[in-house]
C-alpha cells in the first residue's frame, strides 16, 4: 500500500470506472438516448491510456473506453473535473485530449478516417455548472455566420449537484462513489455518510474486495477535515452488518497504523490549496500578479501556514500585501 496519496479523487475515480461492470452500468443509465441507440455497450473495452498533462493531474482524471459506434470502432472519453469550482476552459482541455486520442488512434490503426469520440464530463464541485456544453459557446463574434469555418462539438455533462440521490443510478459501488463525490464538499457530509454507507449492506466482499473499501476510507479521511475515528466507527456500526462493519473498522485501524496521519494531512493540504487558489482568484481576479501568488502558495507545505493564509486572504487589501505575508 502506498503511504503517499498523490490524488485521492483520481485514485477513487479510476478504481471505480476502470471496472467494466461499473462503466457499462453508468453509460447505460446516463448516455443520451440517441447515443445509446448507436453504441454497442457489450463491445466496451477499457483503455489504459491517459491524456492529461502532469501539471493538470491535480485537477482532472480521465478514462478512455473503446466501443463500437454503429459499424465502426470509436471512443468514449470520460473526464472527471475534481476542482472545487467550474473551469470555463474545459472545452479547450477536452479538444486537446481528443486530438491526442485521434493521433494515437491513427498511429495504431493506420486508418484513413478519424474515429468518433464521445466526450463526457463529470463534475462534483459545490457550485452548479453554468457553462454551455458546445465548444462554439467559447467563441466570440458572429459564430452562426462563421459556422462552416470553426470546429465544434458538444460534451455530455454530469453535474452531480443536479441529480437527486434517487436519480444516481448504476452499480452499488458506483452509486456510493458518486454520492460521496456529490457531498464531499458539503458542510454536512458526515451527516450524509450513514445513508450512503447503508448501500454497502447488500455488497459481498467478492463484489468489492478489500482494496475498494481501502480506497473509500482513504478518500473520506483525506478530504473530510472534521470527521473523527469515533464518528466513523459509530457510522459504520450503525449502518453495516457486524461482519462487514468489523472488517471496515479493522481496515481503517490498519490504515491509521500505516500512516493515516500523513495522508490525512496531505489530503487536507490539497483541499486547502484548492480553496485558497479559488479565493485568491475571486478576490484579485485572473491577473499575472494573482498567478504569481498562486505559484508561491503551491510551494507552501505546512498546513498551519496554509490555514493562516486562508484567513489572511479575507483581510488583505492588495496582492503585494498577500505576497509579503507569504514570504515572511
Amino acid at each position: 500500500m502506498e503511504n503517499k496519496i498523490q490524488n485521492s479523487h483520481d485514485s477513487l475515480f479510476k478504481e471505480t470506472w476502470s471496472n467494466k461492470t461499473n462503466a457499462k452500468a453508468f453509460l447505460e443509465n446516463y448516455l443520451p438516448e440517441d447515443v445509446l441507440g448507436v453504441v454497442n455497450l457489450d463491445s466496451l473495452e477499457i483503455c489504459k491510456d491517459s491524456f492529461i498533462d502532469d501539471d493538470l493531474k491535480n485537477y482532472y482524471s480521465d478514462m478512455l473506453y473503446k466501443i463500437m459506434i454503429g459499424d465502426d470502432p470509436g471512443y468514449i472519453y470520460f473526464l472527471f473535473e475534481h476542482k472545487s469550482y467550474p473551469d470555463r476552459l474545459v472545452h479547450l482541455q477536452l479538444l486537446e485530449y481528443m486530438l491526442k486520442i485521434w493521433r494515437l488512434d491513427l498511429k495504431q490503426s493506420k486508418k484513413k478516417k478519424l474515429s468518433i469520440i464521445i466526450p463526457l464530463l463529470l463534475y462534483h464541485g459545490p457550485q452548479k455548472w453554468k457553462g454551455k456544453e458546445k465548444f462554439s459557446s467559447m467563441l466570440s463574434g458572429p459564430v452562426d455566420t462563421m459556422a462552416d469555418y470553426i470546429p465544434d462539438f458538444r460534451y455530455v455533462l454530469y453535474d452531480l449537484s443536479k441529480y437527486s440521490d434517487t436519480e444516481i443510478k448504476g452499480t452499488i459501488t458506483a452509486r456510493v462513489v458518486m454520492l460521496i463525490f456529490k457531498y464531499i464538499f458539503e458542510k454536512d457530509f458526515v451527516q450524509k455518510l450513514p445513508d450512503i454507507f447503508s448501500l454497502l449492506k447488500d455488497l459481498s466482499e467478492k463484489e468489492t474486495g478489500l482494496q475498494y473499501f481501502e480506497s473509500l476510507i482513504k478518500y473520506i479521511f483525506s478530504n473530510v477535515e472534521d470527521i473523527t475515528p469515533e464518528q466513523f466507527q459509530t457510522i459504520v456500526s450503525n449502518t453495516l452488518s457486524e461482519d462487514k462493519g468489523g472488517m471496515i473498522m479493522t481496515l481503517a485501524e490498519k490504515l491509521r497504523n500505516e500512516g493515516r496521519e500523513k495522508w490525512l494531512e496531505q489530503g487536507l493540504e490539497q483541499g486547502l490549496l484548492e480553496g485558497i487558489e479559488f479565493a485568491v482568484s475571486i478576490k484579485f481576479g485572473d491577473t499575472d500578479d494573482c498567478k504569481t501568488v498562486i505559484t508561491k502558495i503551491k510551494s507552501i507545505k505546512d498546513i498551519n501556514r496554509l490555514k493562516a493564509l486562508k484567513g489572511k486572504i479575507k483581510s488583505a487589501k492588495s496582492v503585494p500585501e498577500l505576497i509579503k505575508f507569504i514570504e515572511n
